[in-house]
């Protein structure tokens, strides 16, 4: 479970700290090309931190059983969401390099449009592979806080009465 919060931490600190735009809420006249291919890498880490924790998980004897399956599901959509991130962020840092300097205000427009929906798709995609870690987590949580609770005795069951004297006495 540390590992898997280690990775949920990273992605969770990923998606807030990962941002496009400028103070102003715009996107820069001159996006970093560099810190947009950084995005592209880190998440690429990421994404293969989340398939190596699955993977881990996978070859598990508790991946078979009802809990452990729950568990992988939520792992799987977390590989899923992880590695889709990739891509848009890509795609960002294609767009902020390969598109020559907008001509007009509309050509700016939608440069800016499609440069911030990538990286919002990317980051949301990082948010959301952190939720199926952190609903992974909380499966196995769970499952051994129930475990817990059957291996402590109740303290509310008093202790068995003494034994009364044995047979009858005339």
């Amino acid at each position: 479970m540390d590992a898997l919060n280690a990775v949920r931490g990273k992605l969770s600190g990923a998606f807030e700290q990962w941002e496009l735009l400028d103070d102003t809420g715009h996107v820069p006249a001159s996006p970093s090309y560099t810190a947009l291919l950084q995005h592209v890498t880190d998440a690429q880490a990421l994404a293969r931190d989340v398939v190596q924790l699955t993977a881990d998980f996978a070859r598990t004897t508790s991946s078979t059983n009802r809990v452990g399956s729950a568990v992988l599901a939520h792992l799987a959509s977390s590989v899923t969401l992880s590695s889709q991130a990739v891509p848009h962020f890509a795609e960002t840092a294609q767009t902020a390099l390969s598109l020559p300097r907008p001509r007009g205000e509309n050509d700016s427009y939608v440069r800016d449009n499609r440069m911030i929906i990538e990286h919002a798709t990317a980051r949301s995609r990082l948010r959301r592979a952190s939720q199926a870690l952190g609903d992974a987590v909380q499966e196995l949580t769970d499952h051994l806080d129930f475990h817990r609770f059957l291996l402590t005795p109740s303290r509310r069951q008093s202790p068995a009465p003494p034994p009364r004297p044995g047979g009858r006495h005339r």
